[in-house]
């Protein structure tokens, strides 16, 4: 499989993913105080914007990476598939934390650690990509520069464990240490161009 092929293949998926976010938000009925419908949506925008710039940014690390990449095997193809398994799943969990961003009780807090787990396994996927690239050689690095990566990635993936746990204490608090990470990831690291 040539490389175009992986990345026309993951751009699509990518797309549909960002695009299903939208879906989510709900468009306010007739009657009523519509400013105050809409603002009642805060939830539903807030996990939007940290999705959205997650797998926006996730984009375009895969693309980074795969541009870089020598050549394919069948274990990066799997590896890949398993990314997007959990891309995904992000406008699901998008939505479950929107809908119960407001509860009062365990659903809050769920919903919360559900979607810190999606972004946690997703990261992982990434993660796995880049270790099985750099070990193999399909992904030319020097030893400090996979080091680096290693480490930045583990950073980034720690943080998600840390949302995971933060959620059962603040569902809100959980959504913006996933946003902070999404920033956190926007500069490349040392595989950068």
């Amino acid at each position: 499989m040539s490389k175009a092929r992986l990345e026309a293949f993951s751009d699509g998926v990518f797309a549909v993913a960002i695009t299903l976010l939208v879906i989510e938000i709900a468009v306010p009925g007739e009657g009523g105080d519509l400013p105050h419908q809409v603002g009642q949506l805060w939830p539903s925008f807030a996990g939007y914007l940290v999705s959205f710039a997650t797998i926006g940014i996730i984009w375009v690390n895969h693309h980074t990476m795969v541009t870089r990449f020598e050549r394919l095997d069948r274990a990066v193809l799997f590896l890949n598939l398993n990314l997007l398994l959990w891309v995904v799943l992000i406008p699901w969990s998008t939505a479950l934390i929107a809908e119960h961003l407001r509860d009062t009780g365990s659903d809050e807090h769920f919903a919360a650690a559900v979607y810190a787990a999606n972004l946690f396994l997703m990261g992982i996927s990434f993660s796995f990509i880049w270790r099985h690239a750099t070990s193999t050689g399909i992904l030319p690095a020097d030893a400090r520069a996979t080091r680096q990566l290693i480490v930045r990635n583990g950073l980034g993936n720690l943080a998600y464990l840390v949302a995971i746990g933060l959620a059962w204490i603040s569902a809100p608090a959980s959504l913006i240490l996933c946003g902070l990470v999404a920033v956190y990831y926007i500069h490349p690291g040392p595989m950068r161009l």
